[in-house]
């Protein structure tokens, strides 16, 4: 019997590769909660969640005090019953992100004990749709960044082979957005897709009027222009343009990914394994918007979301951020600009214990 016999969990920083910024924030860290979960079989799954720069210690005390120990003496193949005997246990603190990110370090370490028991790739493990993915680039995109590094950044990733690059918007003025829009497709020509990301910083007002003055730069998502608990906003908005909305990555449940889809307010599903409480509510997300006929484009954590995206006939781009490479021994296989989900049990993220204890601060 795969048996739990121990979980422990720590809090990793690791810094960011580049500096990165939006219309409300900039990225300082990354907060990794690494959970370990051993059986008496002699395996250990590792799983992970993160902030970006916030509440770590919120969530590693959530893990520490309530999560945690429920796991012991529970067979570790019964991934439903313990996301669900966890869930249910935190009903003071759900739906919510500080419950959703434990949980989601809690059920990636399933997920990767899993294949390892298996001997299976996560992608194959998920559904086995297929093993590579396109990948977009934001780390070229960046709202700080010039318009003439924008338009740099945006051709070296066309010479990578990446299919589209996505741009921060949220400038004060329109017309700022607007030329930088323009200077960047006029660059790459129409054939390569060219994303806009406003990080939940407009009205609902504001992100009708931004959207047709971005019309003519035939972009192929708007994303998170109003804050995420406003689905009529959305609506609204996805009604007025011809850009499909994109929404997720600020989503905390199945239940809100499901209004959303109802009401025709979200064009794309940017699902993020660890905000929505990890591997098995992602899974169901991901099939909930191939019923809507929506594809799944997961916002970051682009080294496990590559065997999701990988797993499913929806999925439709990796985001290119990297995050892990300071912590791990081999990097996200990629050729001509396509992810390549990794083949090697589990999650397939090959953790660098040194590097990893040089970082843990609790």
């Amino acid at each position: 019997m795969p048996v739990i016999t121990q979980a422990t969990a720590a809090l990793v920083d690791i810094e960011v590769e580049t500096v990165r910024t939006d219309a409300v924030q900039s990225f300082l860290k990354q907060e990794t909660l690494l959970v370990e979960i051993s059986t008496d079989e002699g395996l250990t799954g590792v799983g992970y969640s993160y902030t970006i720069g916030t509440g770590g210690r919120a969530v590693l005390a959530m893990l520490r005090d309530h999560l945690l120990p429920l796991l012991p003496g529970q067979d570790s193949r019964n991934v439903e019953h313990i996301w669900t005997t966890l869930f249910r246990s935190t009903r003071a603190t759900t739906v919510g992100a500080i419950t959703s990110l434990a949980l989601a370090a809690v059920d990636t370490a399933l997920w990767d004990l899993r294949g390892l028991r298996s001997q299976s790739p996560l992608w194959q493990l998920a559904g086995g749709y297929r093993p590579e993915v396109p990948l977009y680039d934001t780390e070229g995109g960046w709202l700080h960044l010039s318009t003439e590094e924008l338009v740099e950044g945006a051709l070296a990733s066309q010479q990578r082979g990446f299919r589209g690059v996505k741009i921060k918007v949220g400038k004060e003025h329109i017309a700022d957005d607007r030329s930088r829009l323009l200077a960047v497709r006029e660059a790459i020509g129409q054939e390569m897709h060219l994303m806009v990301d406003a990080n939940q910083s407009m009205t609902s007002a504001e992100a009708i009027r931004r959207a047709r003055a971005f019309e003519d730069a035939n972009l192929f998502w708007f994303e998170e222009p109003l804050p995420a608990d406003d689905v009529s906003g959305h609506a609204r908005l996805a009604e007025s343009t011809s850009i499909p909305v994109a929404v997720g990555e600020s989503m905390y449940s199945i239940a809100q990914f499901r209004d959303y889809l109802h009401r025709g307010a979200a064009g794309i599903v940017q699902v993020d394994v660890a905000r929505i409480g990890g591997i098995t509510p992602w899974l169901k997300v991901a099939h909930l918007a191939e019923a809507y006929n929506v594809a799944v484009c997961p916002h970051f954590l682009m080294e496990l979301h590559v065997s999701l995206t990988a797993a499913v006939p929806n999925g439709e781009y990796v985001e290119y951020i990297p995050q892990l490479r300071g912590v791990t021994n081999t990097e996200l296989e990629i050729r001509d600009g396509r992810a390549i989900a990794p083949n090697t049990p589990g999650l397939g993220i090959d953790w660098n214990r040194d590097r990893l204890d040089d970082r843990t601060v609790a």
